[in-house]
């Protein structure tokens, strides 16, 4: 009895054997397929990837499982049995449709992904059928680009640099465009460096622009093309951001020339084609600050720049004669700019106040005994003439 219990085992130890033996399997179970028809599947960042396998025909009692990778260090995907949150069977089981769905797919999804049956072995479950495997290459599209210009406004005919950025992405080719408005501006291809954290990349684009007055109105546009987009990404830069436009500063007096004392005289500052449209005025008469002139609201004009003007009224004393008059500007915390207008002062014109010397000349003589005695010795001086002629004259 011994004996035959001792044969018995050794014959299923036999069958065990032989059945993980290799090739045992598929002459086991000829019609058993198993087919993993994708060889390599692109999919973007974010979205669900599929994977697809499909059984066919008997095959032995063992699992089904999706690993990432070959060898020892393989890592288990999906399986009946445990909690995989990402992965899901595309079709419900019981079935021969062994298609799964990854969501949220990160870049640490890339890598070849198996479809493997397994059989029931002695210890462990044994493989049984592998796919050919399913290489994943995971994309990334580039996060919106980001535009920066100088630190400090500029003025026209300074060329300043733009950088346009863009991260997270993959794979590292991409390419980037800038436009003036609408026409193409030149720059250096850009520079792309690997992110640390991640399989994606980063890029910086800089280009150099020579600012203009005009360009208070002009927009600056990065495009970025990568193979994950598709149409471009743009990120417009409004150019009146790295501008500034100084004043030009005059002062002009109404009336103009020279005024006769006593009269008003107002000098006007004329402050114009400036930008940004905020400036501060004030006034000095001789080096003296004076109380502030009377200012109008700066005014935008046709090409996008400001102006304003700024009053003062000064009575014209004699003693002013002379005066400077000087409109000192500020703007954009920037050295002041001035503007200089000079008082010019005359003496009335003759006839002008002389109402007094200008009436009854009877009224004149009685007021001025100077007249009287003027009169009396010129008749005297006469009469004294006329008497020595007549004694010549009489025998």
């Amino acid at each position: 009895m011994t004996l035959v219990l001792k044969a018995m085992a050794l014959t299923c130890l036999v069958l065990l054997l032989l059945q993980n033996a290799p090739g045992v399997g598929a002459q086991m179970y000829p019609d058993f397929k198993l087919q993993q028809p994708q060889s390599s599947v692109v999919v973007i960042k974010g979205d669900t990837l599929t994977l697809n396998c499909t059984l066919s025909g008997s095959g032995p009692v063992g699992a089904v499982k999706w690993v990432k990778g070959s060898g020892s260090d393989n890592q288990t995907v999906y399986e009946q049995k445990g909690s995989f949150p990402r992965v899901m069977r595309a079709v419900s089981a019981p079935s021969n449709d062994f298609t799964i769905r990854i969501s949220n797919v990160s870049l640490e999804d890339a890598g070849t992904y198996y479809c493997v049956k397994f059989r029931k072995g002695i210890v462990d479950d044994v493989v049984f059928r592998k796919g050919g495997g399913t290489e994943v290459s995971v994309h990334a599209r580039p996060s919106v680009p980001v535009v920066s210009g100088p630190s400090h406004r500029a003025v026209p005919g300074q060329s300043v640099p733009f950088t346009c950025s863009a991260k997270e992405f993959s794979p590292r080719d991409i390419k980037v465009k800038w436009l003036k408005n609408s026409t193409l501006v030149r720059a250096e291809p850009p520079h792309i460096t690997p992110e640390l954290s991640n399989s994606s990349y980063r890029m910086s684009s800089t280009v150099q622009v020579k600012l203009s007055e005009d360009d208070v109105r002009s927009e600056l546009t990065c495009k970025v093309q990568h193979r994950t987009l598709a149409a471009p990404l743009r990120k417009t830069y409004a150019l009146h951001q790295a501008l500034r436009v100084p004043p030009s500063v005059s002062v002009v007096a109404a009336p103009s020339g020279a005024v006769e004392v006593n009269k008003t005289v107002n000098f006007t500052c004329r402050v114009q084609g400036f930008y940004p449209g905020a400036v501060t005025v004030s006034w000095l008469e001789n080096g003296t600050v004076m109380n502030a002139g009377s200012s109008t609201q700066p005014t935008e004009t046709s090409r996008g720049l400001f102006e304003l003007n700024d009053t003062v009224t000064v009575q014209a004393g004699e003693e002013k004669s002379g005066s400077r008059f000087t409109c000192l500007v500020v703007h954009e915390d920037q050295e002041p700019i001035s503007g200089t207008g000079i008082l010019r002062v005359t003496a009335p014109a003759l006839g002008e106040n002389n109402e007094g010397l200008i009436g009854d000349s009877s009224d004149i003589l009685l007021s001025s005994p100077g007249l009287w005695l003027g009169l009396l010795l010129d008749k005297a001086l006469l009469a004294v003439i006329l008497f020595f002629l007549f004694k010549r004259i009489l025998p």
